[in-house]
């Protein structure tokens, strides 16, 4: 551990202190120690960070073993060094590929918890036993908290990228640790679960990320007026539709219902819903986010747009442009962000099919958020499967973005050699 940052090694001597006060065959310990013993002990060696929801279930552990009280306590301190120790970790070589590739396998990751939880769904709508209903209660509660671990990772690891990408930027600090919150967590259930590994470790060491590559900030010329990604004139293209009476009364009902589900404990069944929502008419988006936070439910809202997230190219820019035409225009800038977290093969095959379509603006704005985020050296990997059509279609994005980012396009298209 000598070879380590400092802010590694005090992390993982205080992590080692925390486990040694639990008890190893019951809680949220015992679950991780089942599921991921190497990534448990990488973490314990300060090799590898666990994600927060982690440290923050095993201070669940904590609170219920020895009280609320120490539990407040030791959240203090773990939050102080978590976000050294991730510092620590984010300045070391290649740290941007490296997130931008687990960030690529966690999306993954939560869009196989939200199918599994469909799934589940499903089939306890039809159980036609007390028996099968209980045991598919149990599934969809780890099914839940397998989604629910995985968005927050990615908004961990969203939130690590942005911090590069911006200069002087400090790496935000974790959310609250549950002892903090009023809400009381229940002890998990000792069952083997699929989905996220505890440490979101495992799963990305089968995809290698890929060789160190600068990434420039995304400056904030990047957003004109109430577009994204700087790639359009608002006068260029008809503003979207305006969402009409009928629209707001489907929204205040929808949300009326994911409410309900809530207060009945109902968490797949909401899950559902929101990925129900998800594929809605552009324009109600913004309705949907002004009745969920009214209703108190910002962290449905969160996820919803996960969800928006992973629609098709063409209705990820419709719901950002929705967005940014209500004034929700971080809102649609985020969207963005989560949407071309993608491996550069989808976003070339999303390329393709949106200027196959003919639809060039739509390209253009998907180009344009993908280089606002992502190196150069990644958009010569998408550009590399048809530079005939991508490489030009990239390098006016960039323009779009800054001139010093189409100039960095432009010398790393040449090295990849797909610009002459």
């Amino acid at each position: 551990m000598a070879q380590l940052p400092g802010a590694a090694v005090d992390f993982a001597r205080f992590l080692a202190g925390l486990t040694a006060r639990l008890d190893r065959r019951s809680g949220w310990l015992a679950v991780f120690l089942e599921r991921d013993p190497d990534g448990m002990r990488a973490c314990l060696a300060g090799s590898e960070l666990p994600p927060w929801d982690v440290v923050d279930a095993l201070l669940q552990d904590l609170a219920a073993d020895q009280g609320a009280a120490a539990a407040r306590t030791e959240a203090a301190i773990a939050r102080t060094l978590h976000a050294a120790a991730t510092a620590a970790h984010d300045a070391g070589p290649g740290a941007a590929a490296a997130l931008a590739g687990r960030l690529d396998g966690m999306l993954r990751e939560q869009r196989y918890a939200a199918e599994r939880l469909q799934e589940l769904t499903a089939h306890r709508a039809t159980a036609t036993t007390q028996e099968a209903a209980a045991a598919l209660d149990v599934d969809l509660a780890w099914a839940e908290d397998d989604h629910r671990r995985a968005t927050a990772r990615c908004a961990e690891l969203r939130a690590r990228s942005d911090a590069l990408a911006t200069p002087a930027a400090a790496v935000p600090a974790p959310a609250p640790a549950a002892p903090e919150r009023p809400a009381k967590q229940a002890k998990p259930r000792k069952r083997p679960r699929g989905g996220a590994r505890f440490a979101g470790i495992a799963g990305e060491a089968a995809e290698p990320p890929q060789p160190p590559a600068p990434v420039a900030p995304a400056p904030a010329a990047a957003v004109r007026g109430a577009r994204f990604a700087g790639v359009t004139d608002p006068a260029e293209e008809p503003a979207p539709s305006r969402p009409g009476p009928e629209d707001a009364h489907a929204a205040g009902g929808a949300v009326a219902h994911l409410h309900a589900l809530r207060a009945q404990g109902r968490g797949g069944e909401a899950h559902v819903l929101l990925a129900e929502l998800a594929g809605w008419p552009a324009p109600r988006l913004p309705l949907l986010a002004a009745e969920l936070h009214r209703a108190g439910l910002e962290a449905d809202w969160a996820t919803l747009l996960w969800e928006v997230a992973a629609l098709p190219p063409a209705g990820l820019v419709a719901a950002a442009d929705a967005l940014a035409a209500a004034g929700r225009g971080a809102d649609a800038r985020q969207l963005l962000r989560q949407g071309v977290a993608r491996p550069a093969p989808e976003i070339a095959d999303a390329l393709h099919l949106l200027t196959g379509d003919g639809r060039d603006r739509q390209a253009r704005a998907l180009a344009g958020a993908y280089l606002a985020v992502r190196s150069p050296e990644d958009a010569a990997g998408v550009a590399r499967s048809d530079p005939d059509r991508l490489v030009p279609l990239l390098l006016d994005a960039a323009r779009g973005v800054s001139e010093e980012r189409h100039w960095d396009l432009v010398h790393a298209f040449r090295v990849a050699g797909v610009l002459a």
